[in-house]
């Protein structure tokens, strides 16, 4: 999974040529394909994946889950852009959405069958293939087939599919606890019908077919970007937080197993699923409130900085006490950090921009603080819980991380 800000997949750059007008019924069906392809990429990783995992060497599952998500994470990131790159050159996008949706059902019930760690980590890397093709060809509908005047439903459209997914998975990925091989199947066919769906409903034109930029360009490209004093801080802000949350993210199931004290009768998989479904509905509250807030004031930098800071705060909960209560707290303030920092923050990016007329490109670029700390985060969590033998000094260092995060915004100059 490669978290991106809506609208800015691989081909955003096809912004410049006039957009058609959209299929009947095409804002549905972006809400249903997102949220089919969130629910899987929060259910499989967050619950399965991650009991499967500890089923097979339970004294090791932290190393273990570490070596898996971040090679996995390395390869999705890596596979992205080959992806997004072959549908550009395709000038189709629904061929692909259907290739990968199909093509993650099949992976998916392979990744069931599977029992070594080596095994596991191979086929969840070609179920990362899989939903890289889904992925950056749903992503390039809106700049392909949204008018400008109509982004913004749309974008909002792809951004809910974020935190109704997320519960989606937490829900099935707790009902199917006991039997991970069933539970990968209904992901793999909740994504293989959302991409049939969609193809069958969505119809597209054949575009002009695109040719990657060479990757000496792109580099320049990247570094030019990152010379502009304004952006770069944007991008640095954007990295430590997002390493934060998904340090914590990717050992959440374990951290309720080892770490919380939970209720009696609570299992680990239902208390996710509750933390899930709590921090999205904080999400969905601030996303809302932050981004009309943020627009009556004319201010981002301080809701940018003060969403990050109640990131940090979230995170002392579950430092300093075990309980099932700091964990809640956690869910719902990181939830309302998050929320308002992920739609304050793309508003932000997109004014201090270095070129206008590259907009679309560098918001591709920011793109890179997105996915690059998600590489990281599984590596530098695993090795902090190892380590310290346990979780409090994984919730110290994502809060430090977030701290770093608000405190980037002040040297921002061009934005209020």
């Amino acid at each position: 999974m490669a978290l991106s800000s809506p609208g800015s997949g691989v081909a955003a750059a096809s912004d410049s040529v006039q957009a058609p007008r959209p299929t009947r019924g095409l804002l549905p069906l972006l809400l249903l394909g997102n949220t089919a392809m969130y629910a899987l990429y929060i259910g499989v990783p967050g619950f399965v994946l991650a009991l499967q995992v500890a089923g097979i060497d339970p004294a090791n599952k932290v190393g273990n889950m570490t070596v898996v998500s971040g090679v996995s994470a390395v390869f999705a990131t890596v596979f992205n852009p080959v992806a997004g790159a072959l549908s550009d050159r395709s000038g189709r996008r629904n061929p692909w959405i259907l290739g990968g949706g199909v093509g993650a059902l099949a992976v998916m019930a392979l990744l069931g069958s599977v029992n070594t760690v080596l095994l596991v980590t191979i086929v969840w890397c070609l179920g990362q293939a899989a939903m890289n093709f889904y992925q950056a060809a749903l992503t390039s509908v809106v700049p392909d087939r949204v008018p400008v005047a109509s982004r913004g439903r749309a974008s909002a459209a792809v951004g809910l599919g974020i935190p109704i997914g997320s519960t989606v998975g937490a829900l099935l990925g707790a009902a199917f606890s006991d039997s991970y091989r069933t539970g990968y199947l209904v992901f793999g066919a909740l994504v293989a019908v959302a991409a049939v769906v969609f193809t069958s409903c969505a119809k597209e034109e054949r575009r002009p077919g695109k040719p990657a930029a060479p990757f000496k360009e792109q580099v320049r490209t990247f570094a030019g970007a990152l010379a502009h004093h304004d952006f770069r801080w944007a991008f640095i802000g954007r990295a430590l937080l997002i390493l934060g949350y998904f340090g914590v993210l990717g050992f959440q199931m374990y951290i309720l197993q080892d770490h919380t004290k939970l209720p009696a009768g609570m299992t680990a998989p239902a208390a996710a699923a509750i933390l899930t479904m709590v921090n999205s509905a904080a999400s969905v509250v601030s996303t809302v409130l932050g981004g009309w807030l943020s627009d009556k004031y004319d201010r981002r930098k301080l809701f940018v900085a003060v969403s990050a800071l109640l990131a940090a705060v979230a995170m002392v909960f579950p430092a300093l006490s075990a309980s099932w209560t700091a964990m809640l707290l956690f869910g719902v303030i990181n939830g309302l950090g998050f929320g308002c920092y992920m739609a304050v923050d793309t508003a932000l990016v997109t004014m201090v921009l270095p070129r206008s007329e590259d907009a679309a490109r560098d918001m591709g670029i920011l793109n890179v603080a997105n996915a690059g700390p998600q590489i990281a985060a599984p590596f530098v969590a695993g090795l902090v819980v190892q380590l310290s033998g346990g979780y409090t000094a994984l919730f110290l260092v994502a809060a430090v991380l977030s701290l770093l995060g608000a405190l980037a915004v002040h040297p921002i100059r061009g934005v209020r």
